[in-house]
């Protein structure tokens, strides 16, 4: 198997090198509205923008930020193939203008304007972002009324292009082979993901200012949504690519990808987490099935019995559908001119690896 990866320094708003009804899943977390550190870089967009912050017009300043994101959100439903899925990581802004402290609901703007421009709103998925802080909590502290809960969760909003379901061959062979495992259907299509804490560092491990202006997202938030709503080949895009978190995810999971973004910078972090992808990748593949082990063996010793088993691994399996799981480990990285070519092979057990093969032991 082979991907292609592809990554354009330019503004999303024109995604004129890709074709309409090409894309078969959107996975992003643009900068998020009214938060300060993404004020400049909006004003710069639009002189609107600065001007309404100046005036202390968060309403205004609001607006003006979700109509240029608008133009992004306007080319990607073009792009993505009709029963294809969009997620968009976003959270709300609180924020004091004026002297008034206030939240600014990017969730629903956001919601409003693809449920407007002929896409299905699907159930999303909450994950939490705690602070340890001590002074997290904004307001009068014990003091009634003015004291204000505090925001430490984010939206990952999920829509589908189109009132049906994306048309797949009957018998797909990449679909069977895309499988994941029963349980983590159960932990995935959760509507709270409470085990995601903060960024990974297992694909994200530069700590520098880069870095931090790039506001990435959790590399385990795209590789679960690549993995329950994509085939293996299929082309994912990420119209706010940042530090390519959404393209390694895509690398590690077999799909192609395609990234657009402003700062040409953040590929200097891209091309170092690259070095590693493929020993992150096989790290990733041993995981998942080792923990796929130890819950087999736990619901066998709870007197479960299993009536399934994987055709390429013959380890037991709770359902049919799991029957074909396969995954992929990279082989071979091949750059040329931002675009990077990806060749794979089908993941094995080794079995010099003691703590998989003692978990086969059931």
């Amino acid at each position: 198997m082979k991907t292609i990866h592809r990554i354009f320094f330019k503004n999303s708003s024109d995604m004129s090198e890709v074709e309409s009804e090409s894309v078969d899943l959107l996975i992003t977390s643009p900068p998020y509205p009214m938060i300060e550190m993404w004020d400049s870089m909006f004003s710069s967009i639009n002189e609107d923008i600065r001007i309404a912050f100046q005036n202390q017009d968060g309403k205004l300043a609001f607006s003006l930020i979700h109509k240029e994101l608008d133009k992004v959100w306007k080319e990607s439903t073009r792009v993505v193939k009709t029963g294809g899925i969009a997620c968009i990581n976003i959270g709300d802004a609180t924020r004091t203008i004026n002297k008034n402290f206030q939240l600014f609901t990017n969730h629903v703007r956001i919601s409003d304007f693809f449920q407007q421009n002929g896409f299905i709103v699907l159930p999303c998925i909450l994950w939490r972002k705690p602070t340890n802080s001590p002074n997290k909590f904004m307001g009068s502290g014990m003091l009634p009324p003015n004291a204000y809960v505090t925001l430490e969760h984010e939206y990952i909003l999920i829509f589908r292009k189109g009132e049906e379901k994306k048309k797949i061959p009957p018998k797909s062979e990449n679909r069977y082979n895309s499988a994941y495992f029963w349980e983590e259907r159960n932990k995935w299509f959760s509507d709270v993901w409470a085990d995601i804490k903060g960024i990974s560092q297992s694909l994200n491990n530069n700590n520098n200012k880069l870095r931090e202006r790039s506001a990435a997202f959790p590399s385990d938030l795209p590789y679960r949504l690549v993995n329950m709503f994509s085939n293996y080949g299929d082309t994912i895009l990420d119209p706010f690519w940042g530090t390519g978190t959404t393209t390694l995810a895509s690398m590690v999971c077999a799909r192609n990808s395609i990234g657009y973004e402003l700062n040409a910078e953040f590929m200097e972090i891209f091309k170092k987490n690259v070095k590693d992808i493929k020993k992150v990748s096989n790290s990733i593949n041993e995981e998942r099935i080792k923990n796929h082990l130890g819950f087999i063996k736990k619901y066998t010793t709870e007197g479960s019995e299993t009536k399934y088993t994987a055709n390429n691994y013959g380890f037991p399996v709770i359902t049919q559908q799991e029957k074909n799981i396969l995954f992929y480990s990279i082989n071979n990285i091949r750059e040329i001119d931002k675009i990077f070519e990806l060749e794979y092979d089908i993941f094995k057990i080794e079995q010099k690896n003691k703590l998989v093969q003692s978990r086969l032991i059931l």
